[in-house]
């Protein structure tokens, strides 16, 4: 079941023009992009909502605006330009998926199914949208335009499939199941077809992650009795324990998936492990060599996210008395709060 043990910069391209000046030649300007962006959930105004603000933590900006709602896990889509979440707006503990502009605007309802619609995932090309449903009674994997339309079960399997996670080429969907009696990871072409395991193992194996060039993928497992970060080859090949470690390396949190994230440039893993006797985030090398406390509080320290650059991590920590976002930089200096409020901001989401 999904909840055992349990989710560019934002491009305003702006060109600038040559100019002449007394005569001399033209002189190109420097190209400004605009500051880069964080989405995150907030209950500041009482209930769960979608803000976005700059990466500094200035200019924070309610986007969706829906009381006696619960919202989760916002999304962005490739470039930038619009947000996928899911939220029980429309049916009380129903959840559907919306996608709406990057401004908040022109929300829409892209699953509007009688069941749960879980976790949106943007193909890497911006056309699709991935989720997870159990809208036909056990949870299958969809896949829909990002205008609501051809909606398709892409697993249409007994057992319960979930977890959809794109390969970077956009050819093939990782994904967990249980159809063989316990959870294992499989992948497909992403039409659903050619469905192939590739974890084979009697404990679980949970959560894949695709580095960033589709060679491999990083994923959790208990197959030591306690919850390892392992890799493998793309086709399954050469399962690796990354981790080794008797404490717990991973947060067990599957509606925020970025408990285990690679680095943009494919590098190194950040995950959460409790090896120091509370949460905190590690980053190491992605083969598992040169692990490395970055946050080092007392205080839980969860779900990291890379900037696009690399170079910062975005995370969740109770270190002030309530949830609030934080970012350091990548070697785990500078940690700032970006949020500073007395409410519960979480999910960061970087802007692509």
């Amino acid at each position: 079941m999904f909840n055992k043990n349990l989710l560019a910069p934002f491009v305003l391209a702006m060109i600038l023009s040559l100019f002449a000046c007394g005569g001399a030649e033209p002189v190109e300007e420097e190209e400004v992009a605009p500051p880069s962006k964080i989405a995150f959930v907030s209950d500041r105004d009482g209930n769960g909502e979608i803000y976005v603000m700059d990466a500094d933590g200035s200019n924070p900006t309610k986007l969706t605006n829906n009381p006696d709602r619960v919202i989760f896990t916002p999304a962005w889509s490739p470039d930038g330009s619009k947000i996928a979440l899911f939220s029980d707006s429309d049916r009380i503990s129903y959840p559907d998926v919306y996608v709406m502009d990057a401004d908040g605007s022109n929300p829409t309802n892209l699953s509007n199914s009688p069941g749960w619609d879980l976790l949106p995932a943007w193909s890497p090309d911006g056309s699709k949208i991935a989720l997870f449903s159990n809208r036909d009674g056990n949870w299958e994997i969809y896949v829909v335009d990002t205008d609501g339309t051809n909606q398709t079960n892409l697993t249409n399997n007994p057992a319960d499939d979930f977890l959809p996670a794109w390969s970077p080429d956009g050819s093939k969907i990782a994904f967990n199941s249980n159809r063989d009696g316990n959870e294992e990871i499989y992948v497909m072409d992403a039409d659903g077809s050619n469905p192939t395991k590739l974890t084979n193992n009697p404990a679980t194996d949970h959560l894949p992650v695709w580095s960033p060039d589709g060679s491999k993928i990083a994923f959790y497992s208990d197959r030591d009795d306690n919850w390892e970060v392992y890799v493998m080859d793309a086709d399954g090949s050469s399962p690796t324990n990354l981790t080794n470690n008797p404490a717990w390396d991973g947060s067990g949190d599957t509606l925020n998936l970025r408990a285990l994230v690679w680095s943009p440039d494919g590098s190194k893993i950040a995950f959460n492990s409790d090896r120091d006797d509370n949460w905190e985030i590690y980053v190491m090398d992605a083969d598992g060599s040169n692990p490395t406390n970055l946050t080092n509080n007392p205080a839980d320290d969860f779900l990291p996210v890379w900037s696009p650059d690399g170079s910062k991590i975005a995370f969740n920590s109770d270190r002030d008395d309530a949830w609030e976002i934080y970012v350091m930089d990548a070697d785990g200096s500078n940690p700032t709060n970006l949020t500073n409020n007395p409410a519960s901001d979480k999910c960061p989401a970087w802007a692509p």
